[in-house]
């Protein structure tokens, strides 16, 4: 090893890493529904002391209220984990906190439910992002829409815009055309007439 690595990873590294891995996921949406399956499935058999007095929460629904509050933790996981089922992961998560309600004694004192509830919601309104470094391409590679050797701020055809003409704007074929039309529509029947 020379002077200059120390030989382990600091804290940076490890905070940097972490950062990159939740940005490419619903990682509060898991967060909090996993944390709304806690009290859901915790507070139906807890003993709550309050001095010398214990006060059992046990219901009938004690196993709903513990199958329903290891779902919403297997859920918020699911979300960390497999982001392509987020949408399903975010639905079962809201119906399961709306289930929780009269099952769980009020959704874990509305604790869990809030917690699910809201956890289930940024799950469906997350989407993945584009690295910062990547933007979509509007043109083929090589191309711009000026025209590859076109001199900055110059017409598509080479020529000087003139003064008051505006900008010129051709919107091109299609994107679910083929270029075989070339822009021409054929109105003696085809694929869509009705007869």
């Amino acid at each position: 090893m020379s002077a200059e690595t120390t030989g382990s990873r600091d804290f940076a590294y490890w905070r940097l890493r972490f950062r990159a891995w939740r940005h490419t996921r619903p990682f509060w949406a898991g967060l909090l529904t996993a944390l709304g399956g806690a009290p859901i499935a915790y507070f139906p058999y807890a003993n709550l002391k309050l001095g010398h007095l214990t006060l059992a929460m046990a219901t009938t629904a004690g196993a709903g209220s513990l199958i329903i509050g290891v779902l919403l933790v297997t859920l918020g996981l699911t979300m960390w984990y497999h982001q392509i089922v987020r949408v399903f992961a975010g639905v079962a998560a809201i119906l399961l906190a709306l289930v929780s309600i009269p099952v769980s004694n009020l959704g874990g004192f509305v604790v869990g439910f809030l917690l699910a509830m809201i956890g289930g919601c940024l799950a469906l309104s997350w989407a993945p992002g584009t690295p910062a470094g990547e933007q979509p391409a509007k043109h083929a590679a090589g191309h711009s829409p000026k025209g590859p050797e076109a001199p900055e701020g110059s017409a598509p055809d080479g020529r000087e815009p003139q003064l008051g003409s505006g900008p010129t704007y051709s919107p091109g074929p299609a994107p679910w055309s083929d270029d075989s039309t070339n822009g021409k529509v054929e109105a003696n029947g085809g694929r869509n007439s009705a007869g």
